[in-house]
């Protein structure tokens, strides 16, 4: 094979003036005095004899152009370089990357490919291959490359970094942790391998285990910012919030001027009760910003989320009085004056964030919740329409769309709504649960219950479709120890849910478990005490215990809170005053 030119054989220095080499290729002596350096058009190429020297001289004018930013001219000339010397592996390589650096990706491959056939154990060149991969999106060609490299030199480090990372964009957990434990074996100080590990633990849910990685990166490492920020974000996950506020306590001690830690760490104090020390952060996030400047709008966040309603809209208001366009201030305006049970005022500032703003469409599902409970349903369509013109992907805005319909008990129009919005998303539980409860309303069970049947199927945890599922069992007195099953599975992941206790009881009742129904029923009217269906469950329960004045009182409550089968609740009504007249109670009097 002939010798090549290597770029690290030559020592030249480029003065801007006609680039000259000798025939023998030996550079000249620089000259005694420097000449002014002419611009770059100025330069002069004289093709020799010598096609490797008219390659390398086309080669170093061309890294010229690009060190002063010329990229076309770079490029028109390690193409005449090329053109010289096209089996140069550090001409195909300079292409290769010249091109990367441009964004041409295809164009690179080409190059870089060349470059690694011609010397396929040089490790720069599949670097360079494989990177260009990734960066074109060739995930499997570039794991391929990268695994190759590794091959080759097992020492690559920030190969192995890059290779774990891929596997765990892939979600290949298993594989990810075992190249972090031979990283950790190799160098048990390697506080990356710790963090990623920790990283990887998270995504698995090993909550202890991702705790005990960060732990050995800060061991290693106490300042590393990512990794006390996960772990204080994985103990607000699981619960301890003390343990997370000391967390970022760190973080705040060791990064003072990061503002989104001590956002959360307000947070934190609020949710534990310490509002003395929130309250001490904030005054420091105010040091730093007057009333109505956009450093302000933290503030007026932080309030809204802890229900200081009238603290948040002073704070936003001010912002807005100065920036008046700033949408985001605006919008949780709104917001913090929908929860102050002020519509008029959210609808105000709602409807003055126009279109063109990235919270356009979520003001206009707001507008359409609040027209909602206004029953304002013509005008709510109307609003809800124009913000799916403007995002059809929005699955949230089908969702409320379907259920205004279903308010108007137009049930098909709900459901053709329902089914759009699936055309955007085919798997949302969401829409999917909403389309199971509205043909629950049309009467159509056993198409509801393979809508629900579905959820579960996408979601093995979606607690509602489990309770659905199981409450229809339990409602028609079949299968019901499949129902108890699937209750007290929801039951086990909304313990608090007033309808999944309901539901349960409804089991128990069905077994002619009275006493059990009795129980938990009792408890499901003081977790939701306004559902007319509860009350009328309740009614039923001391019915057949024989209370029956508790059952009158129940049946009368659930049509005063406008129980949907009124003439069902008055059939039971007039079924316990006969029972209670043939006992010779006074009604008049009890009433």
């Amino acid at each position: 094979m002939k010798t090549l030119i290597k770029l690290r054989t030559f020592i030249v220095i480029l003065t801007g003036a006609a680039i000259t080499v000798s025939c023998a290729g030996t550079p000249p002596k620089p000259p005694e005095k420097e000449p002014a350096q002419k611009p770059i058009e100025e330069l002069v190429w004289v093709e020799r004899e010598d096609r490797r020297l008219n390659a390398y001289t086309s080669y170093m004018i061309s890294v010229y152009n690009r060190g002063s930013g010329r990229q076309k001219e770079a490029q028109e000339y390690l193409s005449r370089a090329l053109e010289y010397d096209p089996e140069a592996p550090y001409l195909n390589l300079e292409m290769a990357v010249l091109l990367k650096e441009q964004g041409d990706y295809q164009g690179a491959l080409k190059f870089a490919r060349k470059g690694v056939d011609m010397d396929p154990e040089d490790i720069a060149s599949r670097v360079l291959l494989a990177d260009i991969y990734a960066l074109s999106g060739k995930h499997d060609a570039a794991m391929a490359e990268y695994n190759k490299i590794l091959e080759l030199d097992p020492s690559q480090l920030r190969i192995k970094l890059i290779v774990t990372t891929m596997l765990i964009k892939r979600e290949e957990y298993p594989q990810a942790l075992e190249h972090l434990d031979a990283m950790l074996k190799e160098d048990p100080t390697l506080v990356i391998a710790h963090y990623y590990r920790g990283r990887v633990l998270l995504e698995m849910k090993d909550y202890r285990g991702a705790e005990k990685a960060y732990l050995a990166a800060l061991k290693v490492n106490a300042r590393m910012e990512p990794a006390l920020f996960d772990l204080a974000t994985l103990y607000q996950m699981t619960k301890r919030n003390g343990k997370a506020a000391k967390a970022y306590e760190q973080l705040l001690r060791f990064y003072p001027k990061n503002n989104s830690v001590r956002e959360r760490l307000i947070n934190l104090y609020y949710e534990l009760g310490k509002t003395e020390e929130a309250e001490e952060e904030m005054a420091k996030i105010k040091a730093h910003a007057n009333p109505g400047e956009p450093g302000r709008q933290t503030l007026g966040l932080i309030y809204l989320r802890h229900g200081k309603l009238d603290e948040s809209i002073e704070e936003l208001s001010l912002i807005l009085s100065a920036w008046p366009e700033d949408d985001k201030s605006r919008y949780y305006l709104a917001t913090a004056w929908d929860e102050k049970e002020n519509a008029e005022k959210a609808l105000e500032h709602f409807r003055m964030i126009k279109k063109g703003s990235k919270y356009f469409v979520d003001a206009q599902l707001q507008i359409g919740y609040i027209l909602q409970t206004q029953k304002k349903y013509e005008a709510a369509i109307e609003v809800l329409g124009q913000a799916i013109q403007v995002d059809p992907k929005k699955t949230a805005l089908y969702l409320m769309l379907a259920s205004i319909y279903e308010s108007m008990k137009e049930y098909e129009k709900s459901l053709e709504t329902v089914r759009k919005g699936l055309e955007q998303d085919a798997d949302n539980t969401d829409l999917i649960f909403r389309m199971g409860v509205i043909l629950d309303k049309e009467g159509k069970k056993e198409e509801c219950l393979k809508q629900m049947q579905r959820v579960v199927a996408l979601d093995p945890e979606h607690a509602e479709a489990l309770n659905y599922i199981g409450y229809t069992y339990a409602e028609q007195g079949i299968r019901l120890d499949e129902a108890m099953a699937l209750i007290q599975k929801a039951l086990k992941l909304k313990p608090e849910s007033g309808y999944i206790v309901d539901s349960l009881a409804w089991v128990y009742f069905q077994r002619g478990q009275y006493d059990v129904a009795l129980k938990h029923l009792e408890k499901a009217i003081t977790l939701t005490p306004n559902d007319p269906t509860i009350t009328e469950h309740l009614g039923d329960v001391y019915l057949k215990t024989g209370n029956y004045e508790k059952s009158l009182a129940m049946y009368e409550k659930a049509l005063s809170l406008n129980h949907t089968q009124p003439e069902k609740i008055k059939e039971k009504l007039e079924g316990v005053k006969k029972i209670l007249r043939k006992q010779g109670s006074n009604l008049d009097v009890q009433k």
